[in-house]
């Protein structure tokens, strides 16, 4: 009896998560293809992205963002309450070096706080101006990889939750499933691999200003005691940006474990 209900609730969970994947892979109006995720990268470059995220009203609403988040200061001493009055003198100049190509972003500060199980986790805080650019690039991007994301993904995505993943577990136990699986990728933030990551983001990201400042800021190391350390690999957790290298890596494996299982 045991047997025969696992395979009904088996069949349910295919047929249903078959039927959701055909609906959102693409958005409505885009033509169906073989590969959810999108092409790599035909050699244009979408040059509206850039202007998108400088854009006034998009850097206003990443300033209110970043202050109502408030944080800690980064490796220049920076707090939040400074950066607007900072902005009003400097602002210029920094939106010159980006147009420019050569704004550089600070290394962040590493702080470790300690986890339940008695290790600890390291976090990289930005410098609170390149919080606000980081929560600008986000602002504009997001949008952009929602539109290709699984539907069974609920980490990092906005109007989604931890509580929303347990509440679908439930229902593929109600239908028939005895077992609900929590796993988690160990040391995830510290092993992403850069050029990896790129190729992804570039799948999907195709201004090429936009895609160097991501690498400038995977590639902007760490402060440890004073000492700047390079990051060839990983990404800080604390900036806001980790919210955008993320999940390209975590629709990779959800689409291998979709493929594995329905073979």
């Amino acid at each position: 009896m045991s047997s025969s209900r696992d395979e009904r609730g088996r069949q349910k969970l295919l047929e249903r998560e078959t039927a959701e994947q055909t609906k959102q892979v693409k958005p409505v109006g885009v033509a169906q293809s073989a590969e959810p995720f999108p092409a790599r990268d035909n050699g244009k470059s979408d040059v509206g992205t850039w202007e998108a995220v400088f854009a006034r009203e998009n850097m206003l609403s990443a300033l209110k963002r970043v202050e109502s988040n408030k944080g800690a200061a980064g490796i220049d001493g920076m707090q939040v309450p400074d950066l607007r009055g900072y902005l009003k003198e400097h602002w210029l100049e920094v939106r010159e070096a980006l147009e420019s190509g050569k704004y550089r972003p600070s290394p962040v500060r590493r702080v470790e706080i300690p986890k339940p199980d008695g290790g600890v986790r390291q976090l990289g805080i930005p410098t609170v101006i390149d919080r606000l650019i980081q929560q600008a690039i986000a602002q504009v991007l997001s949008p952009m990889f929602e539109q290709v994301f699984s539907p069974y993904s609920y980490g990092f995505r906005p109007g989604r939750s931890a509580h929303q993943a347990i509440q679908k577990s439930q229902e593929y136990i109600r239908e028939g499933y005895d077992w609900c699986v929590d796993i988690d990728l160990e040391k995830f933030f510290d092993r992403v691999n850069h050029d990896m990551l790129m190729a992804r983001v570039a799948r999907v990201v195709k201004d090429k200003r936009v895609l160097k400042l991501i690498r400038a800021y995977l590639n902007s190391g760490v402060m440890v005691n004073g000492i700047v350390m390079e990051t060839e690999e990983g990404t800080p957790q604390g900036g806001l940006c980790k919210a955008l290298h993320k999940p390209p890596y975590v629709k990779k494996v959800i689409m291998q474990s979709n493929r594995q299982r329905h073979e």
